[in-house]
């Protein structure tokens, strides 16, 4: 992988990315020369126990613009300057105009609850040049390359000292709260371990601890030896719907062998989970035979600097469809009690996705 560092004119940083040398790049563009100066701040939930970010200036950030005005296309109009320069890169990595977190966070509000510096970084991944592309749509190398391209994001937040976790995700479509249209993802750097896989992750040591093996792991081989959720297989990955899925149409991706981050994968195991994941967006693309939204998010172990054998490098998806014409959402049950309820078995939906045809680098597959 190689890389090219730039500044913006506003003082945010840029990071070109390409499988080759970049030979040539214009200078770093940006929608305007005046920095934001984010400022966002936590307040702590007493009844929950966790942090909340509060960042007021995000409500001016753009909101699905007409095309014409894309802000992640490449700048080709001074006039009219974007967040990519004219260059031979396939990827790019921006600090984000409207952080909720933010490395230059200060002076919290005093307030009755505890406050704090909303210290992080929130970067925005751009996944190809083309505003018509879908990350589907991608070569499995590049979606090879967007995995260095996270390790190296990984590598420099935890270079900062004050990141504990970093969480790279994709929302695609208005459905999820997309906000832009051109193909892309987002990076959140946490001063901290967020609640959700600060849960996954005990609920791992514990089981590392007892069975000193990865829980993800023996899920996945016990997934394998069922086979009724299995979405798509490999000799390096898998995709499955879990026997525990919370939503519908919902599908993990992992390599079948411990893996704890980005960096921690081989060439061989970032090939075949990249073909994993463009199966599995495949499929969901021919499921509905239109643009399918979701969320994806992926989990690794912290940036503590400490070896962690129980947790696995996955991705979870979570997809707003409950049937092919009804969209799913959480409802009291979800959100005011946090328990799921699910009205589609795992089994079935797993046979749904299975059993769609899709074509991997050139070759048709029918099923498994």
């Amino acid at each position: 992988m190689y890389s090219v560092d730039l500044t913006k004119p506003d003082g945010r940083s840029l990071t070109l990315y390409s499988q080759k040398p970049i030979t040539h790049y214009a200078r770093a563009p940006s929608p305007t020369n005046e920095s934001t100066n984010p400022n966002p701040h936590l307040r702590w939930h007493p009844l929950r126990g966790e942090w909340v970010a509060y960042a007021a200036f995000r409500q001016n950030r753009p909101f699905l613009p007409p095309r014409e005005y894309n802000p992640l296309a490449v700048c080709i109009d001074p006039a009219n300057p974007t967040e990519l320069p004219v260059g031979d890169y396939e990827m790019a990595v921006f600090d984000n105009r409207f952080p909720s977190l933010a490395l230059g966070s200060s002076a919290p509000p005093a307030l009755h609850v505890e406050t704090a510096p909303a210290t992080g970084r929130c970067e925005v991944v751009v996944f190809t040049q083309d505003p018509h592309a879908a990350l589907h749509s991608l070569p499995v190398e590049r979606i090879a390359l967007l995995f260095d391209v996270w390790a190296d994001r990984t590598r420099r937040a935890a270079e900062t000292g004050v990141i504990g976790y970093v969480l790279p995700f994709e929302n695609r479509g208005a459905e999820v709260g997309v906000t832009l249209h051109h193909p892309h993802g987002q990076i959140y750097a946490y001063p901290f371990i967020p609640p959700v896989p600060e849960r996954m992750l005990d609920n791992e040591h514990a089981y590392f601890m007892q069975h000193k093996t990865s829980l993800l792991c023996d899920m996945a081989r016990s997934e394998l030896t069922d086979g009724r959720r299995i979405v798509y297989r490999n000799a390096h990955a898998v995709a499955f719907v879990p026997v525990c899925a919370r939503y519908p149409y919902e599908v993990w991706v992992m390599p079948l062998a411990p893996v704890e981050n980005f960096a921690a994968l081989s060439a061989e195991q970032k090939h075949d989970l990249a073909l994993c994941v463009k199966a599995v967006l495949l499929k969901y693309e021919g499921l509905w035979q239109r643009p399918f939204p979701y969320l994806m998010a992926w989990y690794q172990a912290p940036t503590d600097g400490l070896p962690h054998s129980e947790t696995q490098l996955h991705a979870q998806f979570y997809p707003p469809y409950r049937s092919r014409d009804r969209l799913k959402y959480l409802a009291g049950t979800e959100i005011g009690a946090g328990m799921f309820a699910m009205d589609v078995l795992p089994e079935n939906t797993a046979e749904e996705l299975r059993m769609v045809s899709i074509d991997l680098e050139g070759q048709v597959s029918h099923g498994l």
